[in-house]
């Protein structure tokens, strides 16, 4: 068994305690995927990252259960956002 079915195996399972991972400042174009398509969909919390002098961005990363659609948004507006809204109510009239 190859280590990218080995990670994938241990990644159905819910056997991995974190993900390292480093993001090289490249562009090749093509590259092999760490997990299948048959990948179960799971969501990840950042816990650590740090960028080394040459620029490799280095994080860590944890599980965080299901994947939750949307969560990625504020559920509340921030103060700029209703600064702008009260800037386009005031100009609309």
């Amino acid at each position: 068994m190859g280590s990218g079915n080995l990670i994938q195996t241990l990644q159905a399972a819910s056997l991995i305690d974190e993900y390292n991972v480093w993001t090289f400042p490249v562009l090749l174009g093509q590259g092999k995927r760490l997990f299948s398509a048959a990948a179960k969909p799971s969501a990840l919390r950042l816990v650590r990252s740090q960028v080394s002098t040459s620029g490799v961005v280095m994080s860590t990363y944890v599980p965080d259960g299901d994947v939750r659609p949307g969560s990625f948004l504020s559920t509340e507006p921030s103060q700029k956002e209703l600064a702008r809204r009260k800037k386009m109510a005031n100009e609309a009239w």
